[in-house]
Formats: C-alpha cells, sequence, structure tokens
C-alpha cells in the first residue's frame, strides 16, 4: 500500500484536497468515484521528513516563483484533460482549475482564458492570446481536437506529450549537474592556489635571493599578473560571454553554430538523436490529432531547436508538398537513423504512421538516456583527471622551488 495525495471536485464545483492509501493510482481513482468526487490530480505523496528524496531541499524564490513553467502548463493541461473527460463542460472546468491553481500568475492566465469561453470564442483562439505560455504547436493541438470533437483526448495526449518532454529534459539538466560542480569546485581551488597561497610563496623566494626554476617562475609570473588584473580578466570573459551569446543569438550565428554541434565527436551524435526523437514525439502527436501533415511538418521544423536540421525538414515539407511520401525526404537529409526511416516507412505503408513516430520517439528517447549515461561515465573521469594534473602540476611546480633552494636533490 502506498499514500496518495490527491485533489477533486464534488459536484458543485467544490475543491476537495486529501489523502488516501491504496495500491496505485487507479484504486484512488475508484474510491473517489465511489465517494461522489471527481478526481482531477493524484500524485505519490511526497514525505514531509527523513532523508529521502529531496529532502530538506524544499525552498522558493520570489523573483522565480512569478515566472510561468512548463511544469505549470503541463498540469493545467492534465487537470483540464481529466475534468472534460468526467463530463464537465468546458467554462465550468476552467472555473474549478482557477479556484485550485496554486501560482497567482498562471492563475490570472487561466481567468483571462475562462474569460474569454465565457464570451464565446474558441479554447484554442483563448489560448492564443497567451503566446508565451501555450506555443502555436498547443494551440494547433487544440483547434484540431475542437474540429474533431474530441478536445478531451487531444488534451490527454497533449498532457502526455509534455510530461514525457518534462521528463526528459529534467534528466538531461541532472545528468549534467554533478559536472557542473566538479567544474566549479576545481576552477575555485585553482584560483585560490593561485591568487592566495602562491603569493606567499613569492614573498619566501624573494627573501631568499635564489634562481628557483623557470617552470616555478613563470608560474608566480601568471599568478601576480591574475591578481594585479583580475578586474580586466573579468571585464574581458564578461564580454566574451556576451559578445558570444549575442552572436549564437543572431540567425547566422546560430545556424553556424548548430553546424559545429552535429560535426562534433558524441556531441553531434547526441544532438540527431534529441531532435530524432523530439520530431517523431511532436509529428506523431499531432498526426495522432487529427492535423494535417503539411502543417505539422510546418510546426514541428519551428519547434527543433538545431536550425540546421530544422532547415533541412523545408525541403522535406516541399517534396511532401508535391506529393511523395515522409520516409524518402526524411532519408535524403542525412539526418535520420536508417532504423527509424524504416519504421516511419512501415507506418506509412500499414496507415499507422501516427503509432510509429511515437514508437520511435519511445525508441529513441531511451537511446539518448544511455547516450547520455556514457557521455557523463566518460566526462567525469577526463574532469577529474584534468583537475589533478592542473592542481598536481602547480603542486610540483612550486615543489621543485622549495628543493631548489634547500639543495635538495628532486
Amino acid at each position: 500500500m502506498a499514500t496518495f495525495s490527491y485533489n477533486a471536485t464534488d459536484q458543485g464545483g467544490k475543491i476537495i484536497k486529501g489523502v488516501l492509501e491504496a495500491v496505485d493510482q487507479q484504486a484512488v481513482a475508484d474510491e473517489l468515484d465511489a465517494m461522489g468526487y471527481i478526481p482531477i490530480r493524484i500524485r505519490v505523496a511526497e514525505k514531509k521528513s527523513g532523508r529521502g528524496k529531496g529532502a530538506g531541499l524544499s525552498f522558493s524564490l520570489p523573483l522565480l516563483s512569478s515566472r510561468i513553467s512548463p511544469k505549470d502548463t503541463m498540469l493545467f493541461t492534465q487537470d483540464l484533460a481529466a475534468l472534460l473527460s468526467a463530463g464537465l463542460p468546458l467554462d465550468r472546468s476552467l472555473t474549478i482549475l482557477v479556484d485550485a491553481c496554486g501560482s497567482k500568475p498562471f492563475r490570472a492566465i487561466i481567468t483571462d482564458i475562462l474569460h474569454s469561453v465565457e464570451k464565446g470564442h474558441y479554447l484554442s483562439d483563448a489560448l492564443a492570446k497567451q503566446p508565451k505560455v501555450f506555443s502555436r504547436f498547443y494551440v494547433s493541438m487544440v483547434k484540431a481536437g475542437e474540429a474533431g470533437g474530441v478536445l478531451e483526448d487531444v488534451l490527454a495526449r497533449m498532457a502526455i506529450f509534455l510530461e514525457t518532454a518534462q521528463e526528459l529534459k529534467e534528466y538531461i539538466a541532472s545528468a549534467m549537474l554533478y559536472p557542473a560542480f566538479l567544474t566549479g569546485v576545481g576552477g575555485v581551488s585553482i584560483i585560490v592556489l593561485l591568487t592566495f597561497v602562491l603569493p606567499r610563496f613569492s614573498v619566501i623566494f624573494e627573501n631568499m635571493g635564489q634562481s628557483i626554476p623557470l617552470a616555478t617562475q613563470l608560474l608566480l609570473s601568471f599568478s601576480a599578473g591574475l591578481k594585479a588584473w583580475w578586474w580586466l580578466i573579468a571585464i574581458v570573459i564578461t564580454g566574451g560571454i556576451y559578445a558570444f551569446k549575442k552572436y549564437a543569438r543572431s540567425e547566422q550565428g546560430r545556424y553556424r553554430l548548430d553546424g559545429l554541434k552535429l560535426r562534433m565527436p558524441m556531441v553531434g551524435d547526441l544532438t540527431r538523436k534529441i531532435e530524432v526523437a523530439r520530431f517523431s514525439r511532436t509529428l506523431g502527436t499531432l498526426v495522432h490529432s487529427g492535423v494535417p501533415i503539411l502543417q505539422a511538418l510546418d510546426l514541428v521544423r519551428n519547434i527543433l531547436t538545431n536550425r540546421v536540421i530544422a532547415e533541412a525538414l523545408e525541403k522535406v515539407h516541399r517534396r511532401v508538398k508535391e506529393g511523395e511520401k515522409l520516409a524518402g525526404p526524411l532519408a535524403d537529409i542525412g539526418v535520420f537513423p536508417a532504423l527509424a526511416i524504416q519504421m516511419i516507412m512501415v507506418g506509412e505503408e500499414t496507415g499507422r504512421l501516427d503509432a510509429m513516430l511515437l514508437r520511435v520517439a519511445d525508441n529513441y528517447e531511451k537511446i539518448v538516456r544511455n547516450l547520455i549515461k556514457q557521455f557523463i561515465g566518460m566526462l567525469e573521469p577526463v574532469m577529474i583527471l584534468a583537475m589533478g594534473l592542473l592542481i598536481g602540476f602547480i603542486v610540483i611546480t612550486m615543489l621543485m622551488a622549495i628543493f631548489s633552494i634547500n639543495d635538495l636533490p628532486f
């Protein structure tokens, strides 16, 4: 038995929160249904104390809490799909979500959407007024659901899509956390050695009046320069970062950097597979929801982060528009692996393109996770070795100078 927290609503629209013990989430939903409640959200209850995952790490920053995260959009989609599937009308479902929303900025957005719907506008039109929260892809999905009379089904699929994308994003971020921490700690250690420890040794060497090894002289000169001109170095580094970011945001710069990523060993292969997974998941979800293939390809091209691959899809869009099937043009751009092309080809031949695209996405998301594990597994020892060699070089250089002053053999 596990403990689950739930948000539900009664027949009058009142929000009810509580905790239940059950075998799984379906059992909780069945029990809530027997009690006459409509389940909105059911999750495993988080432990308030102890050393479990995330214990003692819960905090909020005022500046960050005012921002609307992709997770807010995902939860809104899940909750709205659950309420519509329970048979509640759209305006009442949105009213319930306004009351249940814990984020004030997002509550204001849902309220604005509710007012637009109450005035007679379609939900897709109301969502389109919030482009920073709901993308063109999201709005097109909802519009297709409204046209086909299957809005709750489309929202349910959209919720799965957003949850899968969020999980992959969080996995990549968490995988890079330790290397980033290791780089930060190693960098701080080297800076402390160069700016605080070595200057003390330089005073000793000056007072001794004896010659010291060339490597030590160079290291001490570098340390003195770093300590004296740290502000200029900081300005140069900051300016370099600013200039690089500005260049990376430009159309030409972003295209060249994306092309460089694809040519880099390991990074290029990982980038391709991430984009293949994103392309397949998005296109499969759109096609399954009834969006025409040409419109879906146009939306997918704007979602991909690598501009080289996105521009290559323009050729695919043009050839599909001319009457070709999807698999052939995808194979010709040289981005998609042969296995993915074969699966898409089978999907077109059997009339189950959407299902095969989603299967391709599942496969390549697993491959991406494995590649990230391998990449991090190789990166960590390389970083540790590099930091160790650099710090070891500094220590050995100073020891050489000490031994030379004391006329000891090294």
